[in-house]
């Protein structure tokens, strides 16, 4: 009998027992395995810094030891981020069930209302108990935003002057905060701002928090019901075991990015910008049109090697072997009309062909999904081997294995790699540390006089070192934001500019009953430009100073008489990766003149009432972004380099003081740490592992 599992909330909720639906292991497929195969470089040499740490940990004293374990840990806990968004009705939610290998997890059909992402958290070291869920609930000043002002649409209409749609908004708002109130009841306010954990997930506990149901009568116990609580649902976390996998992943399921009040437009936004990768799904039926300009424009403003493309139904085309090409060229032809990521990969596969093959059905196959598999396989397996079974043979040609090399390429050269490398610097920088204390040992078995090092002295000059550095740090970023923003700034007024002078040369050529468009990408190409100069210049700067904190620490080293060797030296670490700047494909009015714009339009009365407002609308619609840029991007990353500046500092503080405090013991106390009789063997020891570590440098 299964042990119930109880509902936690943070504060003011009531607690409910729930038992999960069923047991997660049997769901499990050896299909999942099929694509990882490019990652095997990347757990070879993490594997290689691993044991040049159990190495450091053998040889090393507690703290060392301990600081070994600490970063062997880190490069376990890698969880490369994939972010899943797409068009409505493209079955993005069908290709993340096959993914995970669980046909039915996400609810596939999603309200329209819902604004949920679902983070699904993959790990091959969990036991199945360490299943759980947490599902996160708007707080109270986002969910004001939504009521009050109607969301980003909202405001947006709003500034626009369209009141018959912000009067619409407002009412499908109160329509749906109803509903709410109906199903939560007292709960409702309470809700707000909390999060409900679970030690367990299951298909129906997860429709629950992201999948809105029918309306619900007063009498209906609603504690089991379909989508209770997906209306303040902001996001879910889903913990699963996944042993298939060579490492952590985690993956995004995003709700589409054109809903009423634009909710999931900026949490899109948000989920894309923290992760490196970016999977964008569309319908072989609708490929990609000027229709879908609002995915354009989030993906434009990521690098192409970043985003995948994966073409999904391609079972329901009569003829995927020749359409298949059409499409390709169509999507090429579209990414570059609008400014999009031309170069990236382009997958085709079938959602509905991987669900299949991991168990749902093969022989309740419809005729004509069948028709296009068989069509489609003749194209797809031309000259290569065919896997042995009908499952397999149908999970390759899902496109689902291929999704996942491509996946797989990138976190090798991405990420992966970044992560791996520099863990593989702080693992040098133990072994450093380790030869100081060598070098120090041999010293006294020399009879040397003892070296001593005054611990107050080696914390002054980190002080003097660390003061410096910060210093340094932002005299250049001080400069470098402002320079940004007078770009920025010149490049938005020069757009208004722009902008205005092609609506007063309409006016003057069509008058005013002619409706006049304008297109924003201009702005936001300058914009673009001005953001790549500025993330070059920052890694360009943090890479100085932390080449200059380096080189003043092993200058210690010298000071203290720790090392004598000319090569030696201490490894900065690499600047941080400045984010793609997504707020770029932010909405703007200028970008829904289909919607209302004409009417807008034709209340303007008077050449100098057009320029004059239009001004002010486009004007009040941009500098969210162009603000948005110089303080949320600008200060973010100048945020982020100061962090690695101080960890930096801390982790060579640590060390050195470390050395400190042994110069300080009598000879028994360093026999005990590191077994002073065996400091060949230890000295050969470090000697592997330096050389180990030396594979990795920069």
């Amino acid at each position: 009998m299964r042990a119930p599992v109880t509902e936690h909330v943070k504060m003011n909720a009531v607690t409910e027992i729930v038992a999960p639906e069923a047991e997660i292991a049997g769901r499990y497929s050896d299909l999942v395995k099929d694509g990882f195969e490019g990652l095997a470089p990347l757990l070879s040499r993490s594997a290689e810094v691993r044991a040049a740490l159990e190495d450091i940990a053998k040889i090393g004293d507690k703290t060392t030891a301990r600081k070994a374990a600490a970063l062997k840990q880190k490069l376990l806990s890698l969880e490369p981020s994939v972010t899943m968004i797409g068009q409505v009705k493209a079955g993005k939610t069908s290709l993340v069930n096959a993914m995970v290998g669980w046909p039915e997890l996400l609810p596939a059909d999603v309200n329209p209302w819902t604004s949920v992402v679902t983070s699904l958290h993959l790990d091959p070291c969990a036991k199945a108990s360490d299943n759980r869920a947490s599902f996160t609930f708007f707080d109270r000043t986002e969910w004001d935003r939504l009521v009050l002002n109607g969301g980003r649409m909202g405001e947006l209409a709003g500034r626009a002057g369209a009141d018959d749609e912000v009067e619409k908004v407002r009412r499908q708002i109160a329509d749906m905060q109803e509903k709410s109130r109906a199903r939560l009841g007292r709960k409702f306010e309470l809700l707000l701002g909390q999060t409900h954990d679970y030690g367990y997930f299951d298909s129906q506990l997860v429709e629950r928090y992201v999948c809105l149901g029918d309306d619900f009568e007063e009498d209906t116990n609603t504690s089991q019901t379909q989508g209770r609580f997906a209306d303040i649902t902001k996001s879910a976390d889903i913990f699963m075991q996944r042993p298939e996998l060579p490492l952590g992943l985690c993956i995004r399921d995003t709700p589409g990015v054109n809903d009423t009040f634009m909710m999931r437009e900026q949490i899109t936004i948000r989920s894309i910008r923290d992760s490196r990768i970016c999977v964008v799904v569309l319908s072989a039926h609708q490929a990609l049109s000027s229709v879908d300009m609002a995915l354009i424009r989030l993906i434009a403003n990521v690098k192409s090697r970043e985003v995948v493309i994966f073409v999904n139904r391609i079972d329901e085309l009569s003829d995927p072997a020749r359409q298949v090409a059409e499409i390709r060229d169509s999507i090429r032809a579209t990414l570059r009309a609008h400014h999009g990521p031309e170069d990236a990969q382009i997958i085709f596969g079938s959602a509905f062909w991987a669900n299949s093959a991991l168990g749902m059905s093969l022989d309740g196959m419809p005729k004509d999904s069948a028709d296009a598999l068989l069509n489609w396989a003749e194209e797809a397996l031309k000259g290569r081997a065919c896997p042995e079974t009908n499952e397999a043979i149908i999970w390759e040609l899902s496109g689902v294995p291929a999704l996942y090399r491509a996946l797989s390429e990138r976190i090798e050269e991405g990420v992966g790699r970044e992560m791996v490398d520099a863990v593989a610097r702080s693992a040098r920088s133990l072994a450093s540390s380790l030869q100081a204390s060598t070098n120090m040992l041999s010293l006294r078995s020399s009879g040397a006089p003892r070296q001593q090092i005054d611990v107050k002295s080696v914390e002054m000059d980190f002080q003097g070192i660390g003061q410096a550095g910060q210093q340094a740090l932002k005299s250049e970023f001080e400069k470098l934001i402002s320079d940004f923003g007078t770009r920025v700034d010149r490049s938005h007024q020069s757009f208004l500019e722009r902008a205005t002078a092609s609506l007063i040369e309409h006016l003057e050529v069509y008058g005013e009953s002619t409706v006049w468009k304008y297109d924003p990408t201009g702005l936001r190409v300058l914009l673009r430009s001005a953001y790549q100069l500025f993330s070059k210049r920052t890694q360009d700067s943090a890479r100085k100073v932390l080449d200059a904190m380096a080189g003043d620490i092993t200058g210690l080293y010298r000071k203290y008489g720790l090392t004598d060797d000319p090569e030696f030296r201490i490894e900065p670490p690499k600047p941080p990766r400045t984010p793609s700047p997504v707020l770029l494909g932010q909405t703007i009015a200028l970008d829904l003149q289909a919607n209302w714009w004409s009417r807008w339009w034709r209340r303007r009365r008077g050449y100098e009432a057009f320029a004059q407002e239009f001004a002010e609308l486009i004007r009040a619609e941009t500098d969210p972004i162009t603000s948005g840029l110089k303080r949320d991007h600008a200060v973010s990353i100048r945020e982020a380099v100061n962090t690695v500046l101080t960890d930096f500092l801390k982790e060579q503080y640590s060390i050195l003081a470390n050395i400190a405090e042994q110069g300080d013991m009598d000879d028994d106390d360093l026999a005990a740490i590191f077994g002073v009789s065996c400091q060949k063997d230890r000295a050969a020891v470090l000697s592997n592992v330096t050389e180990s570590l030396n594979k990795f440098a920069a």
